[in-house]
């Protein structure tokens, strides 16, 4: 599926895309390339850009990074982090099996937001931060949607992902991770400093993805809003914070379950 995804079938591709967007009732109006004809693969219309300002940055200290859906948010316990009713899982297993990173978001938040097949599956930075660790975690390709959160165990903890740890630019003592869920078919995740990644940590494919820095991860500064990876086919991100205190997690105030969430709105 992958290898399908990639390929340039034209007319064939065209035609794929074309049926995609009627099933999902994907906007083509908020595309750059608003004809399915302009993409060459599907991989291309999958991470399409949007017109400029149309996603604008609040001035708050931390936006959306996404467009998605609000699957869950709340405080760090125990190391735990929710999933769905009945099911939570470590901080340590999301993040690789790092125990010290773990126990540094102990007490902290997250939250966790669903990107559906029609969404934008480019990924923004929330905030400033300096990049301090990328880990690369294989697993499985189970679905990400609500209902597979709800059936299967420590779901987002055992899928493939792409863990980039960071510091705040302007306070280099408060750290936050994303974490990048791969998915059902293909696992494909990309980041501006080391284009796609997969199992074997070769690159998969052609992308327009360009590394802006390949020797040396860190220090890399991102700034608020600015693109820092995208889905191809996919999928979820997990954020986490560390405690601050007298600061409370402020996603918590977009509303329950489901809530539609977008790119750059403040949270």
């Amino acid at each position: 599926m992958g290898s399908l995804a990639r390929r340039e079938g034209g007319s064939i591709t065209h035609w794929v895309i074309t049926k995609f967007i009627q099933r999902y009732q994907v906007n083509m109006h908020e595309a750059v390339q608003s004809d399915p004809k302009s993409y060459a693969s599907f991989n291309e219309f999958f991470t399409r850009p949007l017109k400029p300002g149309l996603r604008p940055i609040a001035e708050q200290p931390w936006v959306c990074p996404v467009d998605g859906a609000l699957s869950q948010a709340g405080p760090i316990k125990v190391q735990q982090i929710f999933q769905a009713k009945g099911h939570s899982y470590s901080t340590q297993a999301l993040l690789g099996g790092d125990t010290a990173l773990g126990q540094r978001f102990e007490n902290g938040h997250f939250a966790t937001i669903y990107l559906s097949p029609r969404d934008y599956h480019r990924l923004h930075m929330p905030c400033d931060g300096r990049l301090l660790k990328v880990i690369y975690v294989p697993g499985d390709l189970y679905s990400v949607n609500p209902a597979t959160a709800r059936g299967v165990p420590g779901l987002f903890a055992r899928n493939e992902r792409v863990v980039c740890v960071f510091e705040h630019t302007n306070d280099s003592s408060r750290h936050f991770a994303l974490v990048l869920v791969g998915a059902t078919i293909v696992g494909s995740i990309g980041t501006v400093w080391t284009g796609v990644v997969n199992r074997t940590g070769a690159a998969r494919g052609s992308t327009d993805i360009t590394p802006t820095q390949t020797q040396s991860l860190a220090p890399f500064e991102i700034k608020k809003g600015a693109e820092m990876g995208r889905f191809l086919l996919g999928s979820t991100i997990v954020m986490v914070e560390q405690a601050v205190a007298n600061a409370p997690w402020p996603i918590l105030a977009n509303g329950p379950e489901g809530t539609p969430l977008k790119l750059g709105q403040a949270i």
